[in-house]
């Protein structure tokens, strides 16, 4: 990482550079979503982009590995708790972005996400530049209850060149609340396999299988459901647990791992002693990414009944499905929100009604009985898994120099 005070104030003299700022509070190697994505998007194009973001733990290191030069801006919360980071956000976004055009004459920005949106505004009338603007979803909420805020976001997308939403129904959320004209692109998370650890080749999945099977007790002809995220009652992880006894009735052998930490805990191990399953509910405590990939090898299929209100259905996009959905798992989830977005009915997975205890039921017993319908999802999911649309598609549309798109 290069030292922000030290960039000098000209064009450097190389015959190419980059022509795209990516600005974002978040990047890794911070844990974080919206990071993963916009890291992501910078490796699809490592010769046209520089990165401004907020600094974090072990940024140094991680920003000197990249293809591509990444700026920081100071984090306060590592000496003043984050009083003051909304501000510096603001404040070090605006003023090193200006610095960095004296430097690269990039042409585009594209902001990160919805959050700090007026320092972008204020750079379009100040620097001669177009934009994208990147929006998830609660960053869009996070404006419609204050009317000043809600307006100043309408003026920027208005003014941006594109705007490019994680999923479907946080752009058709979008179109209903704002009617823009401005063109809107759906481009969806995709899974990085070095995020797990792994090449591009996946590895050989048996062993890690094998091991984790064998570190909870799970006989190779279990079946073993999955679920991977924060332990909260919306998840509805209780609801798979409440299906263990009904499962086990029916003849099928069956465990369940969950991997995810969080305030639910307690009472999701209460349930599972209550209904006499403690022994096939395996709680795993928080997995880093780096061993995931065991416990996707370790399943048959993957389960989240999340249950949402009319504004959380929009947050967020549900990683996890997609992750399961890579590794060639058959996923079982409701139907609603992005996860539509990302679990076909019937090609790679089952979507249910959360609140229909037979419709749920009917889908665990259908999937752990049916080997060749897990096998055939399974297909289908990483099939699906691996499509992507690249971000320079958005720029179709712009006069670009000779040979970027090639």
């Amino acid at each position: 990482m290069e030292n922000i005070s030290k960039i000098p104030t000209k064009v450097r003299e190389q015959t190419t550079s980059p022509d795209i700022l990516v600005i974002s509070q978040f990047f890794l190697p911070k844990k974080a979503v919206i990071g993963e994505y916009l890291y992501n998007r910078c490796l699809q194009d490592p010769e046209r982009v520089v990165v401004l973001a907020a600094g974090c733990a072990g940024d140094q290191i991680f920003d000197q590995e990249q293809q591509f030069p990444v700026y920081r801006w100071l984090n306060s919360r590592y000496w003043l708790g984050g009083c003051l980071q909304p501000m510096m956000d603001f404040v070090c976004s605006f003023l090193l972005a200006i610095k960095l055009y004296f430097r690269y004459h990039y042409r585009y920005i594209e902001w990160g996400h919805g959050y700090h949106f007026p320092v972008l505004l204020l750079l379009s009338y100040i620097l001669p530049i177009r934009f994208f603007i990147h929006l998830h979803g609660s960053d869009i909420l996070n404006t419609l209850h204050n009317p000043l805020w809600r307006s100043l976001l309408k003026l920027t997308l208005t003014r941006a060149a594109g705007i490019v939403c994680n999923s479907y129904v946080t752009q058709d959320y979008l179109r209903k609340t704002f009617r823009l004209q401005t063109p809107t692109h759906v481009i969806q998370p995709v899974v990085r396999p070095e995020k797990f650890g792994l090449d591009k080749n996946q590895g050989n999945f048996d062993d890690l299988r094998q091991r984790v099977r064998q570190a909870y007790n799970i006989p190779e002809t279990s079946i073993v459901i999955l679920s991977v995220g924060r332990l909260i009652k919306q998840k509805r992880f209780q609801q798979v647990i409440e299906n263990l006894p009904l499962l086990l009735t029916n003849g099928i052998d069956v465990h369940y791992i969950l991997c995810g930490q969080g305030k639910w805990e307690t009472p999701l191990k209460n349930l599972a002693q209550r209904l006499r399953v403690d022994k096939r509910v395996h709680f795993t405590g928080y997995i880093p990414d780096s061993e995931l990939a065991g416990y996707y090898a370790a399943c048959d299929l993957f389960a989240m009944l999340t249950s949402l209100d009319n504004q959380e259905y929009i947050q967020g996009f549900g990683i996890v499905y997609l992750e399961a959905s890579y590794f060639g798992k058959p996923v079982i989830a409701s139907r609603l929100g992005s996860v539509i977005d990302i679990v076909r009915h019937e090609e790679n997975g089952i979507l249910v009604n959360s609140q229909s205890g037979y419709e749920v039921f009917q889908a665990f017993k259908r999937l752990c009985n049916d080997k060749q319908l897990r096998e055939k999802l399974g297909r289908k999911g990483k099939e699906l898994a691996r499509r992507k649309t690249l971000h320079r598609s958005i720029y179709l549309s712009e006069p670009l120099p000779d040979g970027l798109l090639n």
